[in-house]
């Protein structure tokens, strides 16, 4: 019998966040805890996606593999498939791979699989969960897919060609694939920094990523003393949620009526309520536009617009992902301002870690500050959370004199997990932050200590046991 077996890790969002679809630098945190994918293709014509979590509660799907091998843009069918029943969703994240394998890439599987997974990454905390299952599904779907001995999983012609599948052993690439998978299949308009951080981190190290699209920087190492921890706020975050799209959309319709007060020559897209910018000026990112800029248009952006309105004066946005509703109203002047004030601050945080900065103590103390000015930020387009504010404010109460630097909400926001500097000796008191946390709310957060490399191939090939043995030894 021949199993792969791959891992992937979650991650916190230091800096950067929901900025990231907009160009933004984004600096993030790979955790310890990850998701271990094993692959076994069979003699069927099924997926069959089995996941246990830490606490070995399992669920299975059946997903059909023609559906899997129909798949093309814009994966309409295979996405109203996982959309029909909730109770399958789930495991649209590792079928959504094969179906970008097929639809993208000219796979056509011939055999079915049985994909095993194992997690102890808390589902549902905003810390990217969703995004290592992808990335390890792929990993170790393409090292199958690359043993010259079972060429006959496939139509054999499409593993021989170099532009289908050997582009995706780059983890760059590799990401920029799962998030298509997450997109078009899952039908969440994430960025693609959390499949980055899951392919490309690096322990001890904070991945720098440019999300224009994906420009990865060399990782940045935190300074000796300084560690970066994470408590669960118990509030259940999804980046499917309509609070984080309303709020992409919004920044989008903001980069739209820049781009028209800027006198950008804007055409017609390729569906309805897309369009396409000439912008040589910004490159087409919010992130670029800057704050000089920014102030000089702000007051020309409406605090919010109803989307019919905004179809009618403006066509629609540069945006593939997501949709303006003509009947729903959206927050346009925030969410457009946060991308553009975020960059800055998380290109200042950045520079904050060279060489030659400022003492210690000054460093450390605006490197908080400018974590609570994105977390305030968040909150004001919007995406904050009761359980999110409190932590926030408990480690600020904390101070630094404790050890406690900075804190934000990670990924989409809306509920998840706070990110927190500190000093790497100051545990203790993110505990003592948690019991506190625990004893006004009765939520016990989870705490995220500790850190690891990207993704990795676990077994590759022949071996013996099952798939759900080699997961189990990998949990």
């Amino acid at each position: 019998m021949s199993v792969w077996t791959a891992r992937a890790p979650g991650r916190l969002d230091v800096m950067g966040g929901i900025a990231d679809y907009s160009g933004s630098l984004v600096l993030q945190w790979p955790i310890r805890e990850s998701t271990r994918v094993a692959v076994e293709f069979r003699a069927t014509q099924s997926l069959r996606v089995v996941s246990r979590d830490r606490d070995r509660h399992e669920r299975v799907v059946d997903v059909p593999l023609s559906l899997v091998n129909a798949a093309r843009p814009p994966y309409a069918e295979i996405r109203a498939w996982f959309a029909a029943d909730a109770t399958r969703h789930w495991a649209a994240y590792v079928a959504g791979v094969f179906a970008v394998l097929a639809g993208d890439h000219d796979v056509t599987f011939a055999r079915g699989a049985l994909v095993t997974v194992h997690s102890d990454i808390p589902e549902g905390k905003g810390v990217s969960s969703s995004a290592a299952l992808e990335v390890a599904t792929m990993a170790a779907l393409l090292a199958a897919l690359d043993d010259e001995h079972l060429t006959n999983l496939t139509n054999p012609k499409n593993l021989t060609n170099p532009k289908n599948l050997k582009n995706l052993k780059n983890p760059r690439t590799l990401a920029q694939a799962c998030q298509r998978a997450e997109n078009l299949v899952v039908g969440a308009p994430c960025g693609v920094m959390d499949q980055m951080a899951a392919a490309c981190g690096k322990a001890g190290h904070l991945m720098a990523l440019l999300c224009q699209p994906a420009e990865l920087r060399p990782p940045l190492r935190l300074p000796d003393g300084l560690a970066v921890f994470g408590l669960d706020s118990g509030i259940r975050h999804a980046v499917t949620g309509s609070d984080y799209t309303a709020v992409r959309i919004g920044a989008f319709m903001g980069y739209r009526i820049l781009a028209d007060l800027a006198g950008l020559p804007v055409r017609p897209g390729e569906r309805a309520g897309h369009v396409v910018v000439d912008d040589p000026r910004w490159g087409g990112y919010l992130a670029n536009v800057g704050t000089h800029a920014f102030h000089q248009y702000e007051g020309r952006i409406a605090q919010a617009l109803d989307g019919g309105e905004f179809l009618r004066r403006y066509g629609g946005t540069t945006d593939l992902v997501t949709t303006v509703d003509p009947d729903r109203r959206y927050a346009v002047r925030t969410p457009t301002a946060h991308p553009v004030y975020e960059h800055e601050r998380v290109t200042e945080w950045s520079n904050l870690l060279q060489p030659n900065q400022p003492d210690q103590p000054v460093r450390d103390s605006r490197l908080g500050e400018l974590m609570f000015a994105s977390h305030a930020s968040y909150s004001a387009c919007g995406l904050g959370s009761e359980g999110t504010d409190l932590l926030v404010d408990l480690a600020r109460e904390a101070g630094a004199a404790t050890g406690i630097y900075g804190a934000k909400i990670t990924g989409g926001g809306s509920g998840g997990t706070v990110a927190i500097l500190a000093r790497a000796d100051a545990v203790g008191r993110v505990r003592q932050i948690a019991a506190e946390y625990a004893e006004r709310t009765r939520r016990e957060p989870y705490l995220f200590e500790g850190t690891s490399d990207g993704a990795s191939l676990l077994t590759s090939g022949a071996m013996h046991g099952s798939p759900e043995a080699e997961g189990t030894r990998h949990s």
